[in-house]
């Protein structure tokens, strides 16, 4: 039986993925890096827009690559209004909110629309791919203290669905029976707790609730926040207190670095605060798996461990120590987005799932 073709894109802050898959097999995929000097200047969505589209489709053209041949167009979700997990096609209402950025300004908002332009242009469907806005939170777990200021899901949706989708596979279950936890540990930290194929409770990494991070500095005090915010110290507008708090806090702010192979280096060189700073992010880790565990009532079938700092053992040391006695730890180093991309798209195709519309 001849398996579907998919391209798969996926935008960072810093990178450009693509990839090209014949039913679950990758047949091709490429990262290009952004440095500083690529990005300067580059503020818009029309911008980012012109800086990577040359680059996927001249790399396809030199593979050799007859865009003719994919069956289907796949992105990674962008910030939209709250949705549930699942395939989408991308629609005119969808573009025009990811153009707009109504919902949030970020790079990954070009997902859907780079998919949108591929596939008319090729006469093929696009989709995005459980985006990062999915809302299955529970309304109790919404609930924040100040009817005005709700919790709010934005996390790592692809990738913990993903790898909890993995993980069941693997183990020959189904992802819609199991009592889950899955921590994505990579530029943001956060913490899903998956109950039967929904993500019932899970923290906003992106805006900084829940543990400290590389460069974010988890949940703080309201008042500190407000005296930070206050005193000039760290910006006078929105946008500076913003990037104070996004990029400047956590591993980066305690070590100098953002780089988790940088820390783990320093350590075994017998670098005792930039242990002490590694330790913490693990504890705080440790804290909302734990928390997330109340949330399942302590029947939690297994912890999943995932996204670049998985590969570290060391850190995935010190939160087994705090965590192991809660369920069985499995470690998934990295992502496995664009496998994910692609089956999202291929399920659709098949009829196994039906297409989710915006």
């Amino acid at each position: 039986m001849e398996e579907y073709k998919i391209l798969a894109m996926n935008f960072g802050s810093t990178s450009t993925k693509v990839a090209a898959y014949e039913g679950d097999t990758q047949l091709l995929q490429k990262v290009f890096h952004h440095s500083p000097e690529d990005l300067q200047g580059v503020s818009s969505m029309e911008d980012n827009a012109a800086l990577r589209k040359p680059l996927i489709l001249n790399y396809l053209k030199e593979q050799g690559v007859d865009l003719k041949e994919f069956d289907a167009i796949v992105g990674r979700g962008g910030l939209v209004r709250p949705l549930l997990g699942g395939t989408y096609a991308v629609n005119e209402k969808m573009l025009e909110d990811l153009r707009s950025c109504t919902y949030g300004t970020h790079v990954c908002n070009l997902g859907g629309i780079l998919a949108a332009e591929i596939g008319q242009e090729l006469g093929k469907p696009a989709y995005v791919v459980d985006p990062p806005v999915i809302d299955e939170m529970s309304d109790l777990a919404k609930l924040s203290g100040s009817p005005d200021f709700p919790r709010r899901p934005l996390f790592h949706a692809l990738n913990q669905k993903a790898i909890a989708k993995r993980y069941a596979t693997e183990y020959g279950l189904s992802y819609d029976s199991l009592r889950l936890i899955v921590a994505h540990m990579g530029g943001g930290v956060t913490v899903g707790t998956h109950l039967y194929g929904k993500v019932v409770d899970v923290n906003n990494g992106l805006e900084g609730d829940g543990a400290y991070t590389a460069e974010r500095p988890g949940s703080l005090a309201v008042v500190d926040v407000l005296r930070a915010a206050f005193s000039g110290k760290y910006g006078t507008t929105f946008q500076e207190l913003r990037e104070f708090f996004t990029f400047h806090c956590g591993l980066a702010a305690y070590t100098g670095t953002n780089d988790g192979r940088e820390v783990s280096r320093r350590i075994k060189e017998g670098d005792k605060e930039a242990e002490l700073a590694y330790r913490g992010m693990a504890y705080q880790v440790a804290k909302e798996i734990g928390a997330a565990g109340a949330v399942l009532q302590g029947k939690v079938d297994a912890i999943l461990l995932t996204g670049g700092f998985a590969y570290d053992s060391m850190l995935m040391g010190w939160i087994k120590e705090y965590i192991s006695y809660l369920a069985p730890v499995y470690i998934y180093p990295g992502e496995d987005e664009m496998l994910s991309l692609a089956q999202g798209a291929i399920r659709v195709l098949k009829g196994q799932e039906e297409v989710q519309v915006y």
